[in-house]
């Protein structure tokens, strides 16, 4: 194993979601102001990829699209364990919607020089179309997976894909380059220790703009974004609440009755 890349995302903190809101003009999110973290799903993708390293060899290294205040993210995400980190970032890039994002995540790729993976979570919470890995994975000309929840190797180096469907699992076999974006069924993400965040802090963190990608204007921002938003609702939601009377044991029926009416027995 040469090189693994790992494509992870600043998200919007979801317990300061009540203060995201969109700009009327561009249909982009304003974000200004609410703190970030790693989107949850890409720490299964750099806990994927540490595995693969320590069985296979290899370096890991951190890609992003993200304002230069995303460097502290990163540094939280190498704290995991991984090598380095590239940050592509821009004010060219604002407004990126999913295919100017793998556009530019392309050519970080491409910067970043030969890997034999790309890994990402399966969506983010803050946009959650699930559509960059497959994008990126047609950018590169490379075959892609998409909703992994199992990996393994063969002896003769092939990889086995377990794969989430409507109706059950496939396995795929797969070789190398590929791009996969993953689901949380797929493993759970290591401890972040206080040995890993000290080396954190010395580890590189690249930071390219649009000038090092020399990506025509058309094919990023809002200029290179065929999607927009056309709105934007925050839903609350409330458990149902019913008050169940009558005898302990009409309770019981009545309870067990409930249970199996929604399938839980």
């Amino acid at each position: 194993m040469n090189r693994i890349i790992v494509c992870i995302k600043p998200v919007p903190d979801p317990k300061h979601w009540n203060k995201v809101s969109m700009d009327p003009v561009t249909g982009t999110l304003i974000r200004e102001g609410i703190p970030n973290i790693i989107n949850p799903l890409d720490k299964h993708a750099i806990e994927a990829a540490l595995a693969i390293k320590e069985s296979r060899g290899g370096e890991v290294v951190l890609l992003s699209m993200a304002p230069p205040s995303a460097k502290a993210t990163l540094v939280e995400a190498l704290a995991m364990g991984a090598d380095r980190a590239v940050l592509l970032s821009d004010r060219a890039f604002a407004g990126s919607d999913s295919l100017a994002t793998a556009r530019i995540l392309e050519a970080g790729c491409r910067q970043i020089g030969p890997f034999d993976m790309v890994l990402m979570g399966n969506m983010s919470i803050d946009g959650s179309t699930a559509q960059v890995c497959s994008q990126l994975a047609e950018f590169l000309q490379l075959p892609n997976a998409m909703h992994v929840i199992g990996l393994r190797w063969e002896g003769d180096g092939g990889l086995v894909i377990t794969q989430k469907v409507e109706q059950g699992y496939v396995e795929l076999k797969g070789s190398l380059p590929i791009v996969m974006s993953v689901r949380k069924e797929l493993n759970k993400p290591r401890y972040t220790s206080f040995v890993g965040i000290l080396a954190a802090e010395s580890k590189e963190v690249k930071i390219l703009s649009n000038e090092d990608l020399k990506l025509a204007p058309d094919q990023i921002g809002l200029g290179g974004s065929p999607t927009k938003m056309a709105g934007m609702e925050i839903k609350h939601f409330q458990r149902a609440r019913e008050r169940l009377g009558g005898s302990p044991e009409e309770i019981v029926s009545m309870l067990v009755e409930r249970i199996y009416r929604v399938g839980v027995l």
